[in-house]
């Protein structure tokens, strides 16, 4: 059945923060939980329902932009003065606190993983948490600055001059792509390396460019002596070097910009659908796919908010943005039936969001099935860009 939705308004009125809201409970409700039941620690559940016990799945990358996820929300309880979960519970940034601090425990005891890509977004999200930290007049955390030094030591050795450029993809160093590339370019541009993450953006615009469509192909192998191409063109591609772009500006970078902002709503976007002029980004599937749309439409509400970028492609980013979002609220429905229950959490059941924008959450996830997590952080994260475009 459809979930209610807590504020009906007109067009052009919806609460987005409540709606996003709606998806921080069902997430952390029910897939957050202990390790192992210590206490102070946090850490999701990659589906649901799922066992307690250890030998699940370990998706580190999901966990970082879980991270990424509680600082949206949390940055809107400092604006409202209001906790999203009640004033019972911890705030949003104090799980991002915990959850931190149970990645590394749940990675034995390191941040440093196989993969620069996964690093670059936890590093990248400890970034925004600080700055949460420093909004609410609370010191940075040793333990972030600890990692900040561990995973930017991994940056480095990782961007090279083989292949003319680029980041390793892994601890593997045999394939370069834009989804190591762009994260660890924008994680330089924010920590003041701005020479090198200019170097890795031409790198992406000289070898991973498609023109004919203006998108960013996969990464790039050396095979027999030669640079073979991966020719997919992913959705979460575009998001970091749009971020990357914006981050350190200049004519050159923001007219690229401004053309990937076009490019996405061109190609990107799924036609046929109700409604005139809908602009809703298509969905990259499950797994690690579930995650990708909700991260190019984190960058999409940058653009959105940017004044240096033209008044259309601000309205385009915001458009992409608050379609998606918009199509993800209304596929929803709600979860209550008692396996799928958590003890004191099911005073307003479990929302549950489609895997691909454009059709129902019925669809994606039949009654009964088990939900991916990475899914899940997706809808939420469209919904807090919806609510920042807003």
């Amino acid at each position: 059945m459809s979930a209610p939705d807590a504020q009906q308004r007109t067009p052009g009125t919806t609460d987005w923060a409540a709606r996003a809201d709606h998806a921080a409970r069902s997430v952390t409700r029910y897939f957050g939980r202990r390790l192992l039941f210590l206490p102070g620690t946090h850490l999701a559940a990659p589906i649901r329902p799922s066992s307690r016990f250890p030998g699940q799945p370990w998706n580190y990358w999901w966990q970082a932009h879980y991270v990424d996820c509680l600082v949206d929300t949390g940055l809107r309880e400092l604006a409202s003065g209001a906790r999203f979960d009640g004033g019972d519970r911890p705030s949003a940034g104090r799980l991002a606190s915990r959850l931190v601090t149970t990645i590394r425990l749940r990675n034995f005891l390191r941040y440093v993983n196989s993969y620069y890509d996964d690093m670059a977004w936890l590093a990248l999200a400890t970034l925004r948490l600080d700055a949460l930290a420093e909004r609410v007049h609370k010191r940075g955390r040793r333990r972030n600055a600890r990692l900040q030094k561990s995973l930017s030591t991994q940056f480095e050795s990782a961007s090279t001059d083989d292949m003319g450029g680029g980041t390793f993809w892994s601890t593997k160093r045999d394939f370069k792509n834009t989804p190591a590339t762009a994260p660890v370019a924008l994680h330089f541009a924010r920590t003041g390396k701005r020479k090198r993450a200019q170097g890795l953006l031409d790198w992406l615009n000289t070898t991973l460019f498609e023109p004919s469509r203006g998108l960013y192909l996969d990464g790039a192998w050396i095979k027999e002596g030669k640079l073979a191409l991966a020719q997919e063109v992913y959705t979460y591609n575009q998001g970091p070097v749009l971020g990357a772009l914006l981050e350190l500006g200049g004519d050159a970078n923001l007219a690229r910009a401004a053309a990937l902002v076009s490019s996405v709503a061109e190609h990107l976007t799924v036609s046929g659908l109700d409604g005139p002029g809908k602009l809703v980004l298509r969905g990259e599937g499950t797994g690690d796919g579930g995650l990708f749309t909700g991260i190019l439409v984190r960058y999409l509400a940058l653009a959105a908010a940017d004044a240096r970028l033209p008044r259309v492609t601000q309205a385009t980013a915001s458009q992409l943005v608050l379609d998606t979002a918009e199509a993800l609220w209304a596929g929803r429905t709600m979860r209550t039936d008692a396996a799928n229950r958590i003890s004191g959490n099911d005073d307003d059941g479990w929302l549950v969001f489609s895997a691909e924008p454009p059709r129902p959450a019925a669809e994606t996830y039949a009654p009964g099935t088990a939900v991916e997590l990475s899914t899940q952080l997706q809808a939420w994260m469209v919904l807090e860009a919806a609510a920042r475009v807003q």
